[in-house]
């Protein structure tokens, strides 16, 4: 077995880095062997980060003098991301500015940054450590760590081997001087920052597969070709507004014509106004050209060095939001360059390790008592039960196992021509680990374990960050699962369905919801809504407005109160965000309908003939931005067989189609499918829906009701009789319905609610009774919104008290809803249906 701990490798990377400082090959060009030397700060000294700043302007080594220590070189994560700035004035309290000054190397924590002067050099992210050291002849090299206990001694021995190495003196400008080796013929550009206009030489045309005769000469045809992964960081170089004076190297890929990509690896300086005939009297200059070459990076040199694979994987790690997305971009960065036959990633959670990745995926690579036990789990056992798992996680060192090595069942099979064992620390703890096995001998070279343990170090930071986002997206998706309707009710008549597609794009998640609310009297209301952001935020507003929207209906308001009352919440909840919705109070008895818009799109509708109109008319502002809004309501007329369609901006619009043209994409899918069948309808209708935003879709057709109900209603005077007129009126309703034998319950149950509505409110009461299927709704509408309350218990003597008890007793079901700021008290009878049927003349 051989093994690495840890104070093994901390004695031994100092004179290993001073070795492979001494081995740089010596036909480097002075700007390869720069950047490699600054490179082995992310190989011994555990960087994420590192910059090399040297002395430019008048006076920067007086005192008093104006110069600046200007950026030459960075390497590692993108040093913006710990507020490093391009040139840092001698005469500042810069970190820098001080290092240089008194020749004493600066040790500092994210917290000491924070209370420095400046706040320029408050850094975004908070948890990493900063080292400067001055070098002889002028300028700072700087380093940056992630991690709690900052650089070691060991660290900071390797960091002073590497600033003794550094040369300071920059490069000359313009465009990278490439090595003497035998390397393909740079091919050259240069890019005019204010119109993005490129001028290219026929070998990077030849690089992009472009023809001259084809290339308009704007550099977005180039940036076309690229692998949609590798545009942020390529646009970072060419966009005028974050660009910066100095070298800059990257490498991207493109896709080739066959749909294979390629990598290009591309060197450039940005040159300011009075460098290209500008006024330079006009401080600080700002860049005007990007020079530099472009070249192929697999041909660069015979391989692809170790600190390449480290900046590769850094980058791709940058961008995983996932855990998943972790997983895999180790596997890229480690299994395929270190020919491993099989990897696997897993998190650590208690005693137990979560598989995240296995590459390849398929059960047969693995062992087979494995497949026996095929789960999310670590298979078999806890990570106790697996001692070499156990060693390395325990003391957090990286364990190496040569062919022949004695292991424990669940991973003899993992690595029989060699395993290496990864842990992966952060934050100063472990977030995980990882498995690369082999199945032929393999003998692991010096630089493999380096690469190895660079590659642990930057994994465990992200899988660390990649948890705390997974369980967000969890949370959030989790309260949007729970705000949107679990499933439509059953409409009289009608028939609903929806869909909900989450954006693909950061948490998932948005503020897209959709409701149906059954009302009274064969009522239902339909909401459709989009509140701005995708993020915790809007989730959470959507689940106020969702809620506002249909305790409002419920109360009884038509679709312009309900809207403007939502619309005042939402102003008084002070927040940031607005919200757009639509909604609609449909009566299922007579095909009629109401609509309240709030800035939301219009509805659709699929009429009976296979017809489509998009139905325009007048609506408000977004929920949110104005307190004193209008809301008017239009009408809408529904006939059998008509499907109205209502969505989100999500599915009708994109960065590559507008509005109007998405309403006719999606006013024609509608007339083209199938209103008989509304689920494959609706399906029909996402196919090719837009990820980058989330998309609610509502569907309702409209049947019409097969019987439609008999109703009668009784405005109840306030006189002494008044109980008697209203049992009079439902006698005569209910012998002319044909209700015969449960007439006289009927009348028990019209004499207590009415009662109560005269005796215990004020205002108007009206009486109304409705015949539906046997059944017979007796409802009392009064001005009070008291709800009645049944009493727990009532002693011989009481007088009253008795009526809610009555109605309880003579009814299938009882009970009370809001009405128009007061409420209806109703009651149902079950009618037999022989006692059922229409009055003879």
């Amino acid at each position: 077995m051989v093994s690495e701990r840890r104070t093994a490798d901390s004695g031994s990377r100092t004179p290993r880095a001073e070795l492979a400082l001494k081995t740089l090959a010596a036909d480097l060009s002075a700007h390869d062997r720069l950047r490699r030397t600054l490179e082995q700060t992310l190989v011994f000294a555990r960087a994420c980060a590192a910059a090399l700043y040297t002395v430019s302007g008048d006076g920067g080594e007086g005192e008093g003098g104006d110069g600046a220590l200007a950026l030459a070189e960075s390497v590692g994560v993108p040093r913006t991301l710990y507020g490093l700035r391009d040139a840092y004035p001698l005469t500042t309290s810069s970190p820098l500015a001080e290092a240089h000054a008194d020749g004493h190397p600066r040790w500092l924590a994210a917290a000491d940054l924070a209370r420095r002067a400046d706040p320029r050099s408050l850094p975004p992210l908070g948890d990493f450590f900063l080292g400067v050291l001055p070098l002889r002849d002028g300028g700072c090299l700087v380093a940056v760590r992630e991690a709690p206990e900052g650089f070691e001694a060991e660290d900071r021995a390797c960091l002073t081997a590497i600033a003794e190495a550094l040369t300071t003196r920059p490069p000359a400008p313009g465009p990278p001087a490439e090595s003497g080796r035998d390397t393909p013929r740079a091919a050259s550009f240069s890019l005019a920052m204010d119109t993005g206009r490129i001028e290219v030489d026929d070998a990077v045309l030849d690089l992009f597969g472009l023809s001259r005769d084809a290339f308009d000469g704007r550099v977005e045809t180039l940036l076309a070709r690229t692998v949609p992964e590798d545009l942020p960081s390529l646009m970072s170089l060419v966009e005028p507004d974050h660009v910066s004076l100095g070298e800059r190297e990257l490498e991207f890929r493109i896709l080739q014509p066959s749909g294979e990509p390629r990598w290009l690896r591309m060197r450039g300086r940005m040159l300011p106004a009075e460098e290209t005939g500008g006024d330079a009297s006009r401080p600080p200059p700002r860049p005007s050209r990007l020079v530099g070459t472009v070249a192929d990076a697999s041909t660069l040199r015979p391989g692809v060095s170790d600190v390449t694979r480290i900046q590769r994987l850094a980058a791709a790690l940058a961008t995983a939001g996932t855990v998943r997305g972790v997983g895999e971009a180790v596997a890229t960065a480690l299994r395929v360059p270190l020919r491993a036959d099989r990897l696997a990633l897993a998190e650590l959670e208690g005693d137990r390790l979560v598989v995240t990745v296995l590459d390849p995926p398929e059960p047969g690579a693995w062992p087979a008592l494995w497949r026996s036990e095929w789960r999310s789990e670590w298979p078999d056992a806890p990570v106790r039960a697996m001692p070499t798992l156990a060693a390395a996680l325990r003391e957090g060192r990286i364990t190496i196992r040569p062919a022949g090595a004695v292991l424990e069942p669940a991973l003899a099979e993992v690595g029989p021509g060699g395993l290496a064992v990864l842990p992966l620390p952060a934050g100063g703890r472990l977030a995980g680990a990882c498995l690369l096995g082999w199945d032929a001998p393999h003998d692991f070279a010096p630089d493999e374990r380096a690469l190895l343990t660079a590659a642990a170090g930057l994994a465990g930071q992200a899988l660390l960050r990649a948890h705390a986002f997974d369980a967000e997206h969890e949370l959030i998706g989790m309260l949007q699962r729970t705000l949107l309707p679990r499933r439509l009710p059953r409409l009289p008549g009608a028939e609903a369905v929806a869909r909900y597609l989450p954006t693909t794009a950061g948490l998932e998640v948005g503020g897209d919801w959709y409701d149906v609310i059954p009302l009274p009297d064969n009522h239902v209301g339909l909401v459709i809504g989009d509140v701005q952001g995708h993020n915790a935020s809007a989730a959470t507003v959507m689940g106020q407005m969702r809620t506002a929207l249909r305790a409002y209906a419920v109360e009884g308001h038509p679709p312009d109160v309900v809207v403007s009352h939502a619309n005042r919440l939402l102003v008084g909840l002070e927040s940031d965000l607005f919200a757009t919705c639509c909604y609609i109070d449909i009566d299922l008895e007579e095909g009629a309908a109401w609509c309240a818009r709030a800035g939301h799109l219009p509805p659709v509708l699929r009429l009976p003939d296979g017809r489509t109109e998009t139905v325009e008319f007048e609506g408000g502002p977004p929920l949110g931005v104005v307190a004193q809004a209008d809301y008017p309501m239009s009408p809408l007329r529904f006939q059998p067989g008509t499907v109205l369609a209502l969505t989100t901006d999500g599915l009708v619009e994109s960065a590559e189609v507008d509005l109007d043209t998405g309403l006719e994409r999606l006013a024609a899918r509608l007339a083209a499918g199938d209103p008989a069948r509304l689920d494959q309808a609706a399906d029909a209708l996402l196919t090719d829906a837009n990820r980058s935003d989330d998309v609610a879709l509502l569907l309702l057709r409209y049947d019409g009701m097969a019987q439609r109900p008999l109703r009668e209603s009784w405005s109840v005077w306030r006189v002494p009789e008044a109980v008697r007129h209203a049992r009079r009126f439902a006698r005569r309703v209910l012998r002319a319905w044909g209700v015969g034998e449960e007439a006289d319950a009927a009348m028990l149950v019209v004499s207590e609610l009415v009662t109560n509505g005269l005796v215990h409110t004020d205002g108007p009461v009206r009486l109304d009774l409705t015949l539906i299927n046997h059944r017979l709704r007796i409802a009392v509408a009064d001005s009070s919104p008291r709800t009645p309350i049944k009493p727990t218990g009532l002693g011989w003597e009481a007088t009253g008290g008795r009526g809610i008890l009555l109605v309880e007793a003579m009814s299938a079901a009882w009970g009370s809803v809001p009405a128009s700021g007061g409420k209806q008290v109703w009651a149902e009878l079950a009618l037999e249906p022989e006692l059922q049927g229409p009055a003879s003349d």
